[in-house]
């Protein structure tokens, strides 16, 4: 048996990942509006140890209304606030990762700080950063904007808007609060760093109102396969969350990343590589793949059809019974997404009626892990013995059904080949990634000048 344990992560996107599990017979239409409903996935996933929840989002409806009249068929217009929610879960959970996605696109540097900051405080150091940048014109109509930036501008703002971030998490030093209440003494101004960043897109002085988080700062996780992110993700990330489609796309993505971490003089393996997993498993291969055409069967064609157009471009000029042609690719587009989707309905010879319908089941291009929880256990062991993941960040369908049966069928099996732990490791989020409390520069230059001479 490995001692090295496998990570996981439960994305969650309104009621899961498919487009029409609000249709489910046993899921609650409005659940996505339901707190309760959330807590209830949170729970069941740190009853199976998991290191973290972790929520998508976007700051507009990204799917339009093409074909007219699509709009009236998705749940997809009604989300809740991600932080929000994460404060209330973490009110009444204690050990599970709180992650949640903000973009660089339509945020500013300080809220976000500040924000992931109070997080980690209200959890006890749990709280992690997703950082995107925003790619449809929808959610640009939302901030003043009738285009979104270019993909280049979005990404260097990214870039600037990280190093914000972090420096200003690291102007305060653990002991800067004196806290002394005989002398009066509530802070140690030398210990408080104004941060004072000029760049091409934010000036910041600083300091945070918001004090050293319990883990020396939050975690950062970026998603993104696109080499921009990768340079992102090398420079500045904790864990990535990646959507390789095969063990060969896993392979030459965590090739390419660990290179740059040692271009850049990090350690190869600083960062976590937890690529996205749709399963579908049940007691029998029958009884999975029945689960898995259900989440098919249950998506209007309006909505399929509107994720492949707002996904890949308007194709209402092609059969929809037709072959799936390139995409139309355009500055407000997820271009490493839509180049996913294509290459999957070229792999499986689909019709764009039939993009949309697998599309619309929440696998969002990749392969679906199916079968019993031999079946996906054998997947995931084979791709984490490989060395390409550390863990997976599960993406299921609909939820709490999903999660669930991973719960019940699948961790107990990884549990069973010394896999996957049996209990936490630790209290924060970093504890459960095996990554050390962050240090300052600050720190290290203060313990560099007090030791003794000619030690290190």
């Amino acid at each position: 048996m490995t001692t090295r344990k496998m990570h996981l992560g439960l994305s969650i996107r309104a009621l899961g990942y498919a487009q029409a599990p609000w249709r489910h017979p046993e899921v609650k239409a409005d659940g996505q509006l339901d707190y309760d409903s959330f807590l209830k996935v949170a729970k069941i996933a740190e009853s199976a140890c998991f290191d973290m929840i972790f929520f998508a989002d976007n700051v507009g409806y990204i799917g339009g209304d093409t074909p007219a009249g699509s709009i009236a068929y998705t749940n997809r217009v009604v989300e809740l606030d991600p932080l929000i929610l994460l404060s209330a879960i973490a009110a009444n959970t204690r050990n599970i990762g709180l992650v949640a996605t903000a973009s660089t696109t339509f945020n500013d540097p300080y809220q976000i700080a500040r924000r992931f900051s109070s997080l980690d405080h209200v959890s006890g150091g749990r709280a992690g950063w997703n950082v995107v940048t925003s790619f449809n014109d929808a959610e640009a109509r939302n901030f003043g904007l009738e285009h979104m930036p270019s993909y280049d501008e979005r990404h260097e703002r990214a870039e600037e808007f990280v190093q914000v971030v972090k420096g200003l998490w690291d102007g305060w030093e653990n002991d800067a609060l004196v806290l002394d209440k005989v002398s009066g003494q509530f802070v140690d101004p030398a210990k408080m760093h104004v941060l004072n960043h000029a760049g091409k897109f934010f000036k910041v002085m600083g300091p945070l109102t918001c004090p050293r988080s319990p883990q020396g700062r939050p975690v950062l996780v970026q998603a993104g396969d696109g080499e921009p992110a990768r340079r992102i993700a090398s420079a500045h990330a904790d864990l990535v969350y990646t959507a390789a489609v095969s063990l060969q796309a896993a392979k030459d993505y965590a090739a390419s990343l660990r290179g740059m971490l040692a271009e850049k003089g990090r350690d190869s393996h600083a960062v976590r590589i937890m690529p996205a997993a749709s399963v579908f498993v049940g007691r029998t291969r029958a009884d999975a793949e029945g689960k898995y055409e259900l989440m098919q069967d249950l998506v209007h064609e309006q909505t399929g059809l509107a994720l492949v157009y707002s996904r890949m471009g308007d194709m209402s000029d092609y059969p929809l019974d037709g072959p799936v042609p390139e995409p139309k690719y355009s500055n407000s587009m997820m271009q490493s997404g839509a180049r996913r989707f294509y290459d999957m309905a070229q792999r499986d010879n689909l019709t764009i009626r039939q993009l949309g319908r697998r599309l619309g089941a929440g696998t969002w291009g990749r392969p679906p892990v199916m079968g019993t929880a031999k079946d996906v256990a054998d997947h995931m062991e084979e791709w984490f013995t490989a060395g390409v993941a550390d863990g997976f960040n599960l993406t299921p369908g609909w939820l709490p059904h999903q999660i669930q049966d991973f719960a019940e069928l699948v961790v107990p099996e990884l549990q069973r080949r010394g896999l996957f732990r049996t209990s936490y490791d630790g209290r924060t989020l970093r504890d459960q990634l095996g990554l050390a409390k962050h240090r300052t520069h600050w720190e290290l230059a203060r313990e560099a000048a007090s030791a003794p001479a000619g030690l290190g």
